[in-house]
C-alpha cells in the first residue's frame, strides 16, 4: 500500500500537466477467451485423452485380475495365491507410477503451451502500450474501471494474429 502511495505521490506533479494513461489486463480472461489459449487447451486435451484411456484400460485389467483372484482363492494353493497377490500389488504400483508421471507430463505440457500464449499476450500488451502511449499497464488489480480495462483489445489482437 505504501509503495502505491509513493508512486502516486511521485507522479502527482506530472498528473497536473498531463493525465496519466493507465490500462489493466485481466490475464485469467485472456487465458480463457483468446483463440490461441483455446487452441492450446484443445491441443492439450487431445494429447491427454489417449494416455487417460491407456491408464483406464490398465485400471480395468487390474480390477479384472483382482476379481478373478478373489473368485479363484478357494481353489488356489497358498503359494499360487501369494504369487498372484504380489503380481497385483506390482501392477498397482506400476499403474500408480504411470499416473504420477502422466500428471507431471500434463503439468509440464500445460506450462509450455500456456507459456507460449502468455509470451504472445505480453508482446501484444507491449505493442498496445507503445502504439497507444500508455504510461502504465497492470495485469493484477484489486479494482479496475471499464475505462482502464484493455483486456478486450488484447484478446482481439491475439485472435487477429491467429496461429502466428
Amino acid at each position: 500500500m505504501t509503495a502505491v502511495m509513493a508512486v502516486a505521490a511521485a507522479v502527482a506533479p506530472a498528473a497536473g500537466a498531463q493525465e496519466l494513461k493507465i490500462g489493466y489486463v485481466n490475464s485469467d480472461r485472456v487465458l480463457r477467451e483468446a483463440a490461441p489459449a483455446k487452441a492450446a487447451q484443445a491441443k492439450l486435451e487431445t494429447e491427454v485423452r489417449k494416455r487417460e484411456k491407456e491408464l483406464g484400460d490398465m485400471d480395468a485389467r487390474l480390477k479384472a485380475a483382482a476379481d478373478k483372484l478373489e473368485k479363484d482363492v478357494p481353489t488356489l494353493s497358498e503359494s499360487e495365491r501369494n504369487r498372484r497377490q504380489r503380481e497385483l500389488v506390482d501392477q498397482d504400483r506400476e499403474i500408480q507410477r504411470k499416473k504420477r508421471e502422466f500428471q507431471e507430463d500434463i503439468n509440464q505440457r500445460k506450462n509450455e503451451e500456456l507459456g507460449q500464449v502468455v509470451e504472445r499476450a505480453n508482446r501484444v500488451i507491449k505493442q498496445i502500450f507503445e502504439t497507444e502511449k500508455y504510461d502504465l499497464i497492470l495485469q493484477e488489480a484489486v479494482f479496475a474501471g471499464p475505462r482502464a480495462d484493455i483486456t478486450d483489445k488484447v484478446i482481439k489482437a491475439l485472435n487477429a494474429q491467429g496461429g502466428k
